[in-house]
């Protein structure tokens, strides 16, 4: 598995996050999508992002990260926008590799949101298989733009 230094910048600082990404060996079709394979994707990093997405996002997120409510950026009878869709068809992709591994280590309470902080649970190899499942899942023209945002 390859390791990569991805430099991301957060509050206009730069900063070096170590993310295993990709393993560049040629996969099998077991439980991949053509998507997957097209993208390099690690299948023990997508199997391990799928099975903590399932067991810590998906009773807010919905099990393959489509939403759980219809009207997700109308804010609720709180004033707080509910959790969004992560499957591509919200605003994930908008968001840079920093930006998602800070909300997701973070949570959002802190800002004014309802995502609780996932730090004291979640290493930062494991945030980054959420990332990693959680993209694989966009369509590829999605994929293609958040990419482009990721390196630029």
């Amino acid at each position: 598995m390859a390791v990569q230094l991805l430099e991301v910048k957060k509050m206009g600082k730069s900063m070096s996050l170590k993310m295993i990404v990709i393993s560049f060996a040629l996969m099998t079709m077991s439980g991949i999508t053509m998507a997957d394979q097209h993208r390099n994707y690690d299948s023990s990093m997508l199997d391990a992002g799928k099975q903590l997405f399932q067991a810590h996002c998906a009773v807010c997120h919905g099990v393959l990260a489509e939403g759980t409510v219809e009207n997700w950026h109308l804010r609720d009878e709180n004033g707080k926008f509910p959790p969004p869709p992560l499957n591509g068809t919200a605003h994930t992709w908008h968001h840079s590799v920093g930006s998602l591994f800070n909300t997701i280590k973070n949570g959002t309470i802190s800002i004014g949101g309802n995502m609780p902080s996932w730090k004291d649970r979640l290493s930062d190899d494991e945030v980054f298989s959420v990332i990693i499942w959680l993209s694989s899942l966009w369509p590829e023209a999605i994929y293609q733009a958040w990419m482009e945002r990721n390196n630029s």
